[in-house]
């Protein structure tokens, strides 16, 4: 006698599981299930079960699209302060940015408050790249100048295996996701990178350098200026030109 078809008898395997409440498959001919190869309503059941629980899983772990993109979109708010900490840690661990600075004579007191005029005077001041770099460095951003200082580099070279080096060597620096030094870039700009790598010339980073360029003018220049650093180095000047 087929124990499924005694009244009232449960499987012991299902009475402390929940109940399917999902469609009966159909009976075929002579009582099998027709669920293919003789699958019992525990697996069934089971399956569904999780089923589910993967789809609940999926979707609570489904991440935002915006702020965990691989590009790091400078519009996320979030982006350039989160960037830091996660370099403060990845410099830790890893190699340090290298802290040779360009050779350059002290600047005047003119020179030095010239560059609170505009950030395009401070830029072309080789003195004053170096102070703004010392600023940076405080604040975990040092790779940006590096970066813009190793692509002012590329368009001056003119040989194309050493072309083809320097590019390399600068995506491999400042672009590639795995360097500690990777600057801030979005997903449009990074796509014409890689497409330009494929035959570099000294204006590949172009796009890029801009950006970055940009992002050191609105971000940290006004930080810049009313930083110690900045400060300080006025006053100091101030002071010795008026004992002279």
């Amino acid at each position: 006698m087929c124990l499924r078809k005694r009244s009232g008898y449960r499987p012991p395997d299902l009475i402390n599981a929940k109940i399917y409440t999902g469609p009966i498959p159909a009976e075929q001919e002579g009582g099998e299930l027709a669920m293919g190869g003789g699958r019992s309503e525990t697996s069934a059941l089971s399956g569904a079960g999780e089923a589910r629980g993967l789809t609940t899983t999926q979707n609570s772990q489904r991440p935002n699209a915006c702020c965990f993109c691989w590009c790091c979109c400078c519009s996320c708010s979030w982006n350039e302060e989160e960037r830091r900490k996660r370099r403060r840690k990845r410099i830790s661990q890893d190699t340090k940015i290298e802290t040779k600075l360009e050779t350059c004579p002290k600047p005047s007191v003119e020179e030095i408050r010239m560059w609170s005029q505009s950030f395009d005077k401070l830029m072309r001041n080789p003195a004053g790249r170096n102070v703004f770099r010392e600023f940076l460095r405080t604040e975990y951003s040092e790779e940006n100048m590096l970066f813009w200082l190793a692509c002012e580099d590329l368009k001056q070279e003119i040989n194309k295996s050493a072309i083809e080096e320097k590019a390399r060597s600068i995506y491999e620096d400042y672009i590639s996701i795995l360097s500690p030094k990777e600057v801030s870039l979005d997903a449009r700009v990074r796509e014409v990178i890689n497409r330009k790598m494929q035959d570099p010339t000294p204006h590949t980073f172009e796009d890029a350098q801009l950006q970055i360029y940009t992002l050191m003018h609105r971000d940290s220049y006004p930080r810049f200026l009313s930083s110690n650093i900045y400060k300080t180095l006025v006053l100091g000047r101030s002071r010795t030109s008026s004992e002279c």
